[in-house]
């Protein structure tokens, strides 16, 4: 039965009561805290590629992600605050609709955090390298990217070659090691447990903060109207599907609904704490997406009258075709879109600055992002859905180690042979099943507990549910086709360990239900596996 093995709510409140978080963070607490955690990765990262996708309109695609991510907030928040323990949406799953499709959602959690680890360490080598050649140090192209690399795999996989395959080839390179350092360095640190203070986190969102303010500042006055023109080169489709890769620069909002436990009046200050960060962030976003469009335009770049792939080799070889002949590097063709719109536009020095800015804030994206996925893992080897020895912690550092490292090494290998564009759409994937899953729990526990303690409640959740399916829905089928397609094989595989092996290894199934709050102990062995 798909809704069978359901873990007790009240097991899994155990633990939230032995905690006794103190309620202290009001609206304006976590209004910043939602901003903190989602600026910083999609803008520095994803700006040309949503640029190629939809061009000047992705001005909407920001608007459409934004608004999909509000009423998924929603929807989220309304759990979190009843069930405020780690697991995320995994956990939630597990005590709505049940054991099987709980490990769906944590298997597909995988796709959000490892691979969008791997996602933002591409992007801090795009700008770690150019911060470089800024300096006067010129890294290697062939162990900075794997454009050649891509190039010959897809020959390899019957691609016509072209010249744009031909020049990324010679252009190109074979595996992105500054993207493998990042991972390795954050890898290490969440095994020796150094964590970020408050203190330096909020120095990393001012610094953020500061360089996006100083990006609009010098923009917005410079920008030209006939930049804007056409506005949809791409259509609607266009805008959608850098709606639905943009999605990933508002990913880290669920950092408010988590908190919903620490705060005060949680039912006034958490959606105003959600609400206010996404609206806040979504203005920063549009306003610095029109300071780079109207300063140097955002056409898609295209071959033969067909719009590029972003990400694709054949886009990497047309664009150093482009720069072969002299012309300024069009937007959609940087690795370090904005860095490349101020050296355009004037300001390579304040350019520096903005690079300086992301190198810096980005590896605690990668941090965090690494965290919450060894975190899942944990609580899933802790259910016996994974091997106990993932949920080993070390005797030193008390971490978990084993998980770290398998993260680590899996993360690594992405960020070594994928570009940004595929990483981000793959970890768009995984998340949007995640908040489909959350919007229909959330209703289905309305109707199967509704006498259950909210601290929170989703308002109108019969209307904001209804449209976080939809919207999430409506953004999958809009990414590529190839990370659709990841999704599905994805889950089949993950079909496949959880009867093979998960199943009959379950702790629930086994009529174990005891929570504990130390994350050093293990469930008790009360039945043995069959």
């Amino acid at each position: 039965m798909i809704f069978g093995r359901v873990k007790p709510l009240d097991a899994i409140l155990a633990t939230a009561e032995k905690r006794g978080l103190h309620r202290s963070l009001g609206a304006f607490q976590l209004t910043m805290l939602g901003i903190g955690a989602v600026i910083g990765t999609g803008i520095f990262v994803l700006t040309s590629e949503a640029a190629q996708k939809a061009g000047p309109g992705m001005l909407l695609s920001f608007v459409v992600a934004g608004f999909v991510c509000a009423v998924a907030a929603l929807c989220y928040s309304e759990l979190a605050s009843m069930v405020p323990v780690s697991g995320s949406a995994y956990t939630y799953s597990y005590a709505v609709v049940g054991e099987i499709l709980a490990w769906m959602v944590g298997w597909a959690l995988i796709l959000e955090y490892a691979v969008g680890a791997s996602a933002v360490a591409v992007g801090w080598s795009n700008h770690a390298v150019g911060l470089l050649r800024g300096l006067g140090v010129a890294f290697p192209a062939s162990i900075s990217n794997a454009d050649a690399l891509m190039a010959h795999m897809q020959i390899a996989f019957g691609a016509t070659p072209n010249v744009d395959l031909q020049t990324a080839m010679a252009v190109g390179g074979w595996v992105n090691v500054p993207a493998v350092i990042v991972v390795g360095f954050v890898t290490w640190l969440l095994i020796i447990g150094t964590t970020e203070s408050a203190r330096v986190n909020s120095v990393l969102v001012l610094i953020k903060i500061a360089a996006l303010t100083a990006f609009v500042a010098l923009t917005i006055p410079v920008a030209k109207a006939t930049n804007f023109d056409p506005f949809l080169p791409t259509g609607g489709v266009g805008v959608f599907g850098a709606a639905a890769s943009i999605f990933f620069a508002y990913v880290g909002f669920d950092a408010v609904s988590t908190a919903a436990e620490e705060t005060k009046n949680p039912q006034r200050n958490v959606p105003i704490g959600l609400i206010g960060s996404l609206v806040i962030c979504t203005i920063f976003y549009l306003l610095v997406a029109s300071g780079a469009i109207g300063a140097i335009g955002a056409q898609p770049v295209t071959t033969a009258g067909q719009v590029l792939a972003p990400g694709s080799a054949e886009m990497a070889g047309r664009c150093a075709s482009i720069v072969a002949t002299g012309v300024t590097e069009p937007l959609v063709c940087s690795k370090e879109a904005l860095v490349h719109v101020l050296d355009t536009i004037g300001w390579p020095a304040i350019g520096r600055l903005v690079g300086l800015a992301a190198v810096l804030a980005l590896p605690s994206v990668v941090l965090m992002m690494m965290f919450g996925q060894t975190r899942i893992f944990f609580t899933m080897a802790r259910d016996g859905l994974l091997p106990e020895k993932l949920a080993s912690v070390h005797p030193k550092f008390r971490t978990p180690h084993v998980v770290t490292v398998v993260t680590g090494i899996a993360a690594a290998i992405a960020a070594a042979v994928l570009p940004v564009g595929k990483l981000a759409d793959y970890s768009n994937a995984g998340t949007l099943f995640a908040f489909f899953m959350v919007a229909v729990s959330v209703m289905v526990l309305r109707k199967t507990d509704p006498g259950r303690k909210r601290p929170f409640r989703t308002p109108a959740v019969y209307i904001v549910a209804p449209l976080a399916i939809i919207g999430c829905v409506g953004l999958y089928l809009s990414l590529p086709l190839t990370a659709k397609l990841v999704l599905p094989i994805w889950g089949l595989i993950g079909l496949v360990i959880y009867f093979g092996y998960s199943r009959s290894r379950s702790y629930v199934g086994r009529g174990i239900f005891d929570t504990v709050d130390d994350p050093a102990m293990q469930p008790e062995r009360a039945k043995p596996l069959d």
